[in-house]
């Protein structure tokens, strides 16, 4: 527990209470007011803190996690941190499945953070025995006394933002939240969130926001899943090749796709407006908040907050790299690549 002079116990007790943070120079042509929760201020820089631990503590609770297990998990990087930072603290073994399309940053902090990482290819169908999603099945019917977090099935994963994000959005706004917007990977982040805005508010807006090359958005309009949405692209945590149960698409009033290129370049306007050096993801839903302003859904009453879901660090040698940006193509005349900033003093 925390103590009044802000002497805490260990990192877990860091976890969630992460602050509004209003955005004044980006969002200055729109209408309306606009605030970014930030969620790189959880000690794992990620909102994949709060279900790391609220589902390793309801797995204790319950009795699956006993001293000495395993925990094996899905990730495309932020969980994983997330997951290998609390069994730290608890005394877990922690094993990841990661997606080969995760950053090279991501992979080695997870390394770094103790766990045993195995990078599975990105573009495979999910039931293909080689995704993360079947490596990570395997694994767990392999090692005795494991426990197989699955966020991407696990109500809990709804439950941790019902139960934190939701109420603190709701807190920190005072009620006078009218839009809610917030990308969907597994869902949980959003369909927790929503759930508890929408009890105190049914008119609160929740926007989704899904990738170019993800079934998220038409499965959410159709009710049916359309293989053919599906093509690769390079966000991560961001959209979906299957349709999680950890989302709730009834607390989700509409999606809004964005493009890789433009969520990288939105990202990095973000931090080189607002000073908050935001993960590709919230470049997404700033990206995602640019379009929606266009298409006139906010006025001057609209009170409107972006979850930003993670730290631009985890991005160096990708959104962040030049070279990177430049060999996916995504510098142009628009975007023309920045003049050399850095000088070397001989």
């Amino acid at each position: 527990m925390a103590q009044k002079n802000q002497v805490f116990d260990n990192v877990l007790d860091l976890v969630g209470n992460t602050p509004l943070i209003k955005l004044n120079t980006i969002t200055a042509p729109f209408k309306g007011e606009f605030y970014a929760k930030v969620e790189a201020f959880n000690p794992g820089h990620s909102s994949k803190d709060r279900v790391a631990l609220y589902i390793i503590e309801q797995a204790e609770r319950q009795g699956i996690l006993k001293p000495g297990d395993t925990i094996i998990e899905t990730t495309s990087g932020n969980t994983g941190f997330s997951i290998a930072m609390v069994s730290i603290i608890k005394g877990y073994d922690c094993i990841l499945a990661v997606s080969s399309k995760s950053s090279a940053d991501k992979i080695s902090m997870l390394k770094t953070m103790g766990a045993k990482v195995y990078v599975c290819p990105a573009h495979v169908r999910a039931d293909d025995p080689r995704s993360y999603y079947e490596v990570a099945k395997r694994l767990h019917s392999e090692i005795k006394g494991s426990v197989y977090i699955n966020q991407y099935f696990n109500q809990l994963n709804i439950d941790a933002h019902y139960n934190s994000t939701g109420p603190e959005i709701w807190e920190q706004t005072e009620g006078k939240i009218t839009h809610l917007v917030a990308c969907s990977g597994t869902g949980g982040t959003i369909s927790g969130t929503a759930r508890y805005l929408k009890e105190q508010n049914p008119n609160v807006k929740v926007i989704g926001v899904d990738a170019f090359g993800s079934v998220i958005k038409k499965y959410h309009e159709t009710r049916e899943f359309d293989e053919k949405e599906i093509y690769p692209y390079r966000i991560e945590g961001l959209g979906k090749n299957l349709i999680p149960t950890a989302t709730d698409f009834d607390a989700i009033d509409t999606f809004v796709k964005v493009t890789d290129e433009e969520s990288a370049h939105s990202a990095r306007h973000v931090a080189k407006t607002e000073g908050l050096f935001v993960g590709y993801t919230s470049g997404a839903a700033m990206q995602a908040v640019k379009q929606l302003e266009e298409a006139g859904e906010f006025d001057e009453n609209s009170r409107v907050v972006i979850i930003f879901p993670d730290h631009g660090s985890r991005y160096m040698s990708k959104i962040y790299s030049d070279k990177w940006m430049t060999d996916q193509g995504f510098f142009d005349s628009v975007n023309e690549v920045e003049a050399e900033s850095i000088q070397y003093i001989k």
